[in-house]
C-alpha cells in the first residue's frame, strides 16, 4: 500500500501520543489499530502492523525500564517469565483457526471493568514491593504463559491482564509491574509479530512510520511511570482499562453495541 507523506506523518504522531500510554498503563493498541483502520488497513493487516509499532514500542519500554533498574537481565526470574510469555503467544498464534473468537469478544469487556474495578477498590496499591503468593515457576506456567497464549490469539487487553497478575499475585510494587508488564507484552508481541511476517500481513510503511512516533512515546511514559509512580500508573490503569472496555463493547459486533444501535434504531 501507498500513503501520503501527511498520512505516514499522522500516524507517527499516533504512535508517540499511544506509545506514551502503553509504557505506562497499557491499552496502546486502543488508539493505534482504530487510526490504522482509518488509514485504510484493512482489519488483519492493522492487527499485523500493531503488532510491529507494538513490539518496537514494548522493547523501548523494556529497555527504558531496565536503564533505570526496574528490570535486572540477569535475574532468571525476568527471562523465564519473558520465555514463558513467548511460548504461550507461539501456542496462541498456531491455535487462532480454533478459537472461540467471538465468545472471547463478548467476554473480554466485562473483564476489563472488573481490571479497573481491582484497581479502583481492590487492595491499596504502592510503590513497594509486597509479599508473593505464587512462585516464579508457578507464574511463570500458570499465568504468564496463559496470558501470552490469549496475546498471541486475541490481544486486547493482554497488558491489563499481566498488570493485575503481577501485582496480586507476583507481589511487585507499581513501577516494577509495570516495568515487567512491558517485558512480557515484548515477549508476546514478539512471537505473534513473527506468525504475522511470515504471513505477510505486515504493512511495513504504516508500521515502521508508526513506530518511530511509539518509540519515543515509550521513551516518555517510562520515563514519566518510573518518576511519578502509583500516582500516575493507577489512575490510567483504571481510565485505560475501562477506554478499552467500552470500546470494545460498544462494538457492532458486540452483543451490548448490537442492543444499543437496535435501540437507538441505527
Amino acid at each position: 500500500m501507498l500513503f501520503s507523506p501527511e498520512l505516514l506523518l499522522l500516524f507517527a504522531l499516533v504512535g508517540l501520543f499511544a506509545g506514551a500510554v502503553d509504557a505506562i498503563a497499557g491499552g496502546g493498541g486502543l488508539i493505534t489499530v482504530p487510526a490504522l483502520l482509518l488509514g485504510g488497513l484493512d482489519p488483519v493487516s492493522a492487527v499485523a502492523t500493531n503488532k510491529l509499532q507494538g513490539t518496537l514500542g514494548t522493547a523501548m519500554s523494556t529497555w527504558r525500564f531496565a536503564k533505570g533498574g526496574m528490570i535486572d537481565f540477569r535475574s532468571p526470574g525476568a527471562l523465564g517469565l519473558a520465555a514463558a510469555a513467548f511460548a504461550g503467544a507461539v501456542i496462541g498464534a498456531a491455535l487462532v483457526a480454533f478459537a472461540p473468537v467471538e465468545a472471547m469478544r463478548t467476554l473480554l469487556p466485562f473483564l476489563l471493568v472488573g481490571v479497573a474495578l481491582y484497581f479502583a477498590f481492590g487492595p491499596t496499591m504502592s510503590d513497594a514491593g509486597a509479599a508473593a503468593r505464587m512462585s516464579p515457576g508457578a507464574f511463570a506456567l500458570g499465568v504468564a504463559a496463559p496470558i501470552g497464549a490469549y496475546d498471541g490469539l486475541f490481544g486486547p487487553g493482554a497488558g491489563s491482564f499481566y498488570m493485575i497478575g503481577l501485582v496480586a499475585l507476583a507481589g511487585y510494587g507499581s513501577v516494577k509491574a509495570v516495568a515487567r508488564t512491558k517485558l512480557l507484552n515484548f515477549s508476546s508481541n514478539l512471537a505473534a509479530l513473527i506468525f504475522f511476517i511470515l504471513a505477510g500481513h505486515v504493512v511495513w510503511s504504516a508500521g515502521l512510520a508508526m513506530s518511530v512516533g511509539t518509540i519515543a512515546g515509550a521513551q516518555i511514559g517510562s520515563a514519566l511511570a518510573m518518576k511519578h509512580g502509583v500516582r500516575l500508573v493507577r489512575p490510567l490503569l483504571i481510565v485505560v482499562s475501562l477506554a478499552l472496555a467500552l470500546r470494545l463493547m460498544l462494538d457492532a459486533a458486540h452483543p451490548v453495541g448490537a442492543a444499543v444501535r437496535a435501540t437507538a434504531g441505527w
